[in-house]
Parts: structure tokens; C-alpha cells; sequence
């Protein structure tokens, strides 16, 4: 029987490769966006003209009216949402003295309150099923630190924390919560770093290139997998050896 998942942030990069990674693995999914639609729908037409069964869904994960309004969609059209992966977030380089209070609160809004939104919504479902599995898309960054992204730092450091507790209070009730932290990866945002940077991270990475989306893709499928059935409250480091 198909089930649905709920991928948030799915447009692009690392989300839109998850998306399409579970769609083609037999799950109905919805693919979640903020602001690009058109990629959204891009890739929800792509994975329907193979045999998927998908949707778009807009929604700022950072309004939780706005994400319960999109699980009750998702549920009227696909199915009740029996995997959610947290994948929305926002990042941007900068001294931590000239990140002012709006966009702090910006980065906890929605990388942090954004999981938590959409964990609550989807909950209800999953605790009267006694099943489910929730994957939190941490970061090295939230494993190590990293200068110059203390705020983002400290969002993917929290989801760790979150996960590990949320695993611990949901698994009476047969509810998985895994994370994976990726490391350098290769979307838009790391892109942006300039191709100077983006050698310097490939020469620290043992592996000796950047990861893909389909990667981490790889690794949230197993989580979501049974093969994965005796694991919870984990933190899966997907950064090619960056971290030792």
C-alpha cells in the first residue's frame, strides 16, 4: 500500500532531490515550497509523467496555520502523512554581531519552529496509528560549529537536540525520529560561496569532492525504510569524512 511523505523545502537542492528519491521509491509525496513555485511544479509534473503520485503544497513553515492547512490537504489528497522529513531552512554568511534580532529570530522561525510546526501537525495522525517516522535535516555546522553562521549553527545544533529527545518520548508509541547532518554539499547555497571556496572544502574533504543532493537523498531513504526499523534518535553524518 502507498504511503505519503511530506518533504518541506523540496523545490530545490537537497529537498527536491528527496522528494524525488521517496516519490520513485513507491511513496505518494508532497513536495513543499515557499516562494519557488515554479520549480515546485517542475518537478511534481517530471514525477507524475513516471508513474508518481505527488503534489505541490505552498506553505512558510514558519506559520503553523499555514502547515497544518497544508498536512490537511495532503491528507485529503494523497493519504495521511506517515513520514515528514524537515528539510526548509535558510542560511547566510555574516559576523554574528551584524545578525540583528529580526533575522535571528527569521533563522529559529523557520529552521527551528518550522520542524516543530510541522511535527505537531502531522502527530496526531501517527500517534493514533502508533507508527510514523520523522527525519530531521540537521548540518555539520550543527555538529562542529562553524564561524561566520552562528545562527544557522545554533538552528541545526537545536534540531539535533530535538530529534534525539523526540525519539525518546515518541518510541512507546512505535515513532521513529532520525536526523541526518550533511556536510558540504553541492546546491545553490554553497554555490554561492564562489568556486575558491568550494575547492578549499573539497581539498578538507577526505573523499575528495562535495557531496550530491541525491546523497543525503540515499541516506533519508533508509531512515524512512524498514531496514532502518530498529533505529531511532540517531544522527547520520553524511559529509564524506569532512568531520573525521
Amino acid at each position: 500500500m502507498e504511503r505519503t511523505a511530506l518533504v518541506t523545502g523540496a523545490a530545490r537542492g537537497i529537498g527536491r532531490a528527496i522528494a524525488a528519491e521517496l516519490a520513485r521509491g513507491g511513496w505518494a509525496v508532497c513536495i513543499n515550497y515557499v516562494s519557488h513555485r515554479a520549480e515546485a511544479e517542475e518537478l511534481e509534473k517530471l514525477l507524475t509523467a513516471e508513474g508518481c503520485r505527488c503534489m505541490t503544497a505552498q506553505a512558510d513553515v514558519a506559520d503553523r496555520a499555514a502547515v497544518e492547512e497544508m498536512v490537511r490537504r495532503a491528507g485529503e489528497t494523497l493519504g495521511p502523512v506517515e513520514l515528514l522529513v524537515n528539510n526548509a531552512g535558510i542560511s547566510r554568511q555574516g559576523l554574528f554581531q551584524d545578525v540583528d534580532d529580526a533575522l535571528w529570530q527569521r533563522y529559529f522561525d523557520v529552521n527551528v519552529t518550522g520542524a516543530r510546526n510541522a511535527v505537531c501537525a502531522v502527530l496526531p495522525h501517527m500517534l493514533h496509528e502508533k507508527a510514523g517516522c520523522i527525519v530531521n535535516i540537521s548540518s555539520i555546522w550543527g555538529v562542529r560549529g562553524a564561524s561566520c553562521e552562528v545562527a544557522y549553527a545554533c538552528t541545526k545544533a537545536a534540531l539535533i537536540g530535538m530529534t534525539r529527545s523526540l525519539a525518546m518520548e515518541l518510541a512507546p508509541s512505535h515513532i521513529r525520529v532520525n536526523c541526518v547532518a550533511p556536510g558540504c554539499i553541492e546546491t545553490d547555497m554553497v554555490r554561492a560561496l564562489g568556486q575558491e571556496t568550494m575547492d578549499s572544502l573539497i581539498g578538507e574533504t577526505p573523499l575528495g569532492r562535495l557531496g550530491t543532493p541525491e546523497d543525503i537523498a540515499h541516506a533519508v531513504a533508509f531512515f524512512a525504510s524498514e531496514k532502518a526499523a530498529f533505529l531511532t534518535g540517531q544522527v547520520l553524518v553524511a559529509d564524506g569524512g569532512f568531520t573525521g
